[in-house]
């Protein structure tokens, strides 16, 4: 399951409320692993006490924590509860960038951080364990064209804030919204529950509203709203898991082209930027015109990024243009 929505939407409460419905359901007798990256588990504790379920609780945000607890918990444990799996996309990118000495991640090295992220979509699809993974909530944009045929960036939807595609992994998918019963002040809350998607089809686009928690008790409303979709489960059953072993390897032949234009572009802009402080090695206010004038010039932009997204063609003729200048003052010392 996954579960996302905004602050005080009810997430971390519900799915609580969940794992303990489901814990008594299929009468389970091992305890409950809950990954907590923002100390959610010591508000929701209290609730498994009360209801005499072993919480074993492990608080990290590193990506590489969590595939060891997946690991542990399936050993140990029959459900995990990851709140919320927004810090640790949050966390692998950081790590990636500081490794790299990135100051943000750009389209070059998507690849690489989505292949690290495989790693836990893996083995949230084959485990064995019932996994409830929340997040936060994202906005989605898309350019939409109006009937003059002009494209505006609108809001089409929302999503769970984390890896683009996480939100096809789960069987039952339910975003959290809070809504006032009235709009007076004082009218009060209600913590409602849209079904986004359910494999099953029971409870696709569905809605579920729950009274605001008062004191930190089991409510069995919670767990019922989803009870239709987890009774379709292979509940007690040998889990049927993908062979991710298999490949299509040996369908392609191995291509470097990619590879080597990449290279080939970093090695042209190093040497563009060699080139530029052969010219202009200060740091001072006319130096940093200066080196703006040749970009503008050159490049036609006062943009490094800019320049950096460019092609092959255009690097290599502006490297050129820039080569000459350095030149010219080589010949002059000769004479």
């Amino acid at each position: 399951m996954g579960i996302y929505g905004e602050a005080g939407s009810g997430k971390s409460f519900t799915s609580s409320q969940v794992v303990i419905g489901l814990h008594k359901h299929i009468k389970s007798d091992k305890p409950i692993a809950f990954l907590d990256t923002e100390t959610g588990s010591d508000f929701v504790s209290p609730i498994f006490k009360t209801e005499k379920i072993e919480l074993v609780v492990a608080k990290t945000r590193a990506f590489k924590d969590m595939l060891d607890v997946v690991d542990e918990a399936e050993k140990n444990c029959g459900i995990l509860v990851i709140d919320s799996i927004t810090h640790i996309w949050n966390e692998m990118c950081e790590s990636y960038c500081r490794k790299n000495n990135l100051k943000r991640i750009t389209l070059n090295h998507w690849q690489p951080v989505k292949q690290t992220w495989r790693e836990f979509t893996k083995k949230y699809i084959n485990s064995a364990l019932h996994i409830i993974m929340a997040g936060r909530s994202a906005d989605k944009w898309e350019h939409v064209e109006d009937e003059e045929g002009a494209k505006e960036l609108q809001k089409v939807g929302t999503k769970m804030r984390s890896e683009t595609e996480i939100g096809y992994e789960p069987s039952l998918l339910v975003e959290m919204e809070q809504d006032r019963k009235s709009p007076r002040i004082g009218g009060g809350w209600i913590n409602r529950a849209w079904v986004i998607k359910d494999r099953f089809n029971l409870l696709s686009h569905k809605h579920f509203d729950f009274e605001p928690f008062e004191g930190l008790e089991y409510r069995e409303d919670a767990f019922k709203a989803f009870l239709p979709h987890i009774e379709m489960l292979n509940l007690g059953g040998k889990h049927r898991a993908i062979d991710t072993d298999r490949t299509s390897d040996e369908m392609f032949k191995k291509d470097t082209l990619g590879a080597n234009k990449y290279k080939r572009q970093q090695i042209l802009l190093e040497e563009i930027k060699g080139e530029i402080i052969l010219l202009y090695a200060g740091q001072d206010k006319e130096s940093k015109k200066q080196k703006a004038e040749l970009l503008k010039e050159v490049f036609g932009t006062l943009s490094w990024t800019n320049v950096e997204s460019m092609g092959i063609d255009d690097l290599h003729n502006g490297l050129e243009a820039i080569k000459k200048r350095t030149e010219k003052p080589k010949k002059e010392e000769k004479k």
